[in-house]
């Protein structure tokens, strides 16, 4: 076992996938000299090659429509996009190429490319850099779509993302790259946890809290917060948007009879709402009460000062998991001795 960061894990999966696949290639924006803008892929370009790590244009459109090319060739791209927000040039080759090729050639076509993207806030940068897009991927049919939220996680799935014959958007927490533990760096792929399994991370009897990425550690933290209260929360780490373990997730919903979503997009059309209506249409007749979302607001992400009003923090979560179970306090007007002012009619007025 060898104590890393998130960000140090990710650099380890991906020095594993070089050294075992010579058809493993990484392109990104200043990905080799540099080592990426959070230092990712420090030190790798050293060490295997400026052709097996290469550094490309500011231009994401470009990375992925070479990353189709080499994939056609045999060969499996990683791509690293520097900020979630600076995904969207690549959008097309992504979604109308990338995620439809296999479909589109019957089959004929793999299309092994890994996109790697820094996902979420909470490093007070601004928009562009802190965004959550995860929805727009999970919604598109023939992409994979993961987050990992820990060192251990980010080390085999990125591994495992790599290794998969399909397409997959890999995100990363970029709130968690400087959080460290323990990481198994010889885990055997072929007896990991599948990449489409969600994890619980913490078990529970009164409520079922959904999170991934960035807010796995706020709903941990939630769950610690409300045993003090004597509530028993179970907190089950998603991991996988794009298929998502159904069972994992319904099979705790069904125990509890409470579900509440947590994650940083804003939440109208997020991606809580389908996990809140398809655990509903699965467990109708065993909730107790309505799914509960905390999200982020809708609106354009703020500026670095306003963001922890926008982020969903312990509070929320708890307050999420007061609604739920329906102890949500309600505040009585306050009773002032001043007389009320009678409300004047429209004739008075006019007089």
């Amino acid at each position: 076992m060898t104590m890393l960061t998130l960000g140090g894990a990710l650099r380890s999966g991906l020095r594993r996938a070089l050294a075992e696949d010579p058809d493993v290639v990484l392109l990104g924006e200043d990905i080799g000299v540099n080592g990426g803008v959070f230092r990712v892929t420090d030190g790798l370009q050293r060490e295997f090659g400026p052709r097996r790590v290469i550094d490309t244009p500011l231009a994401e459109s470009a990375i992925l429509g070479t990353a189709v090319g080499l994939a056609y060739r045999g060969f499996r791209p990683v791509c690293e996009i520097q900020f979630d927000g600076f995904v969207y040039p690549a959008f097309d080759q992504i979604v109308s190429q990338l995620a439809k090729m296999h479909s589109r050639t019957n089959g004929d076509v793999r299309m092994p490319i890994t996109i790697r993207i820094p996902l979420g806030g909470g490093i007070g940068a601004a928009e562009h850099h802190s965004e959550s897009p995860e929805a727009y991927f999970a919604h598109t049919a023939g992409l994979r779509t993961v987050v990992a939220s820990t060192p251990q996680d980010a080390a085999v799935m990125l591994r495992q993302a790599i290794a998969s014959d399909d397409p997959v958007v890999f995100f990363e927490p970029k709130r968690r790259y400087h959080v460290r533990a323990e990481v198994n760096e010889e885990v055997d792929l072929a007896t990991a946890l599948p990449l489409d399994r969600a994890r619980v991370v913490a078990r529970g009897t009164d409520a079922t809290v959904v999170a991934y990425g960035g807010m796995v550690g706020v709903c941990l933290d939630a769950a610690a917060a409300a045993a003090d209260e004597g509530v028993s929360l179970e907190v089950i780490d998603l991991r996988s948007l794009s298929p998502v373990d159904w069972d994992t997730v319904e099979a705790s919903v069904r125990r509890t009879g409470r579900l509440v979503v947590v994650h940083e997009a804003a939440g109208h059309a997020g991606f809580g709402a389908e996990i809140a209506a398809t655990l509903t249409g699965r467990c109708f007749e065993l909730l107790l009460a309505a799914p509960v979302r905390v999200t982020g607001h809708d609106i354009p992400y703020p500026v670095a000062k306003l963001e922890k009003h926008h982020l969903p923090d312990l509070d929320r979560v708890l307050h999420g998991v007061d609604r739920v179970l329906g102890r949500v306090l309600v505040v009585e007007p306050v009773e002032t001795t001043a007389p009320a002012r009678p409300v004047p009619s429209a004739r008075e007025l006019v007089r």
